[in-house]
């Protein structure tokens, strides 16, 4: 069906939670620019949307809820996630919140563009963790995607794993299994199966195992990528804050740039 008033859409596509955010005017062929949060703020599809509302947008904003977030979080609520997490981050967290969205995307983006009658160009984006997702949808080629979006990105997971290392003083026993999974979420490694052009975003007060591996997928993508560094920006991105206004200014200007026709 098609929406008929200008407004703000939260339900369920495909059994992926999302929020999407008309574009201002009436438009013949609607974009849409499809993303997904962070497990740090913002945390949420909602909190996703107020922190990068792309408000100048002349697109379809969606907010895709990652798998256990929001309202999918398992019996027990972050604790739970919490104990996964210290069993085994690579394998019980990163690994399948990742491939489980990216698994999901199709299906859902096809529901919805039907539903909100957006025929339009296609672009992608995320943070951190929702940006690893992004990274994937794109090298995946799933669906026809003109741009892709990334902020804080988690472009290689074994230098974040040992950043968590550092950060909780504790000890990652690697594995066979876990060695692999890292591998599928080195992008840097993967560059060449990432075609469409990529706006990469960091903050410079970011840990250093988010920014040298965005600066490398950058130089490995040459013309195809663009790296902006916001000064003092650490890698969260609360609504609301200096940080994520100017993180939505880019994303903005990205997407009109790139999703015409």
């Amino acid at each position: 069906m098609r929406i008929a008033e200008r407004e703000v859409v939260e339900g369920v596509a495909a059994g992926v939670p999302f929020v999407a955010v008309p574009p201002g005017e009436e438009v013949a062929s609607a974009a849409v620019v499809a993303g997904w949060h962070l497990m740090d703020a913002p945390a949420s599809e909602r909190a996703m949307a107020a922190a990068l509302p792309m408000a100048e947008l002349t697109a379809w904003r969606v907010y895709f809820g990652l798998p256990l977030s929001g309202t999918r979080l398992p019996e027990g609520g972050y604790d739970e996630v919490f104990r996964r997490a210290s069993e085994d981050a690579v394998l019980n967290i990163y690994a399948p919140v990742t491939a489980q969205a990216a698994d999901e995307f199709p299906a859902a983006v096809a529901e919805l563009r039907e539903r909100l009658g957006a025929d339009g160009p296609l672009g992608v984006f995320g943070g951190s963790a929702g940006a690893a997702v992004a990274l994937e949808v794109l090298a995946r080629g799933d669906a026809p995607i003109a741009a892709g979006a990334v902020v804080s990105p988690v472009v290689q997971l074994a230098p974040l794993i040992a950043a968590n290392e550092r950060r909780f003083a504790v000890t990652y026993s690697w594995s066979e299994r876990s060695r692999a999974a890292a591998a599928r979420l080195d992008f840097v490694a993967r560059a060449a199966e990432l075609t469409a052009p990529l706006l990469l975003v960091v903050g410079s007060d970011d840990d250093i195992a988010i920014r040298e591996p965005a600066a490398a997928l950058a130089a490995r993508l040459g013309d195809r990528a663009e790296l902006v560094t916001v000064e003092s920006m650490a890698h969260e991105l609360p609504p609301g804050t200096p940080d994520a206004v100017r993180v939505d200014a880019a994303f903005s200007e990205w997407f009109a740039r790139r999703l015409r026709g």
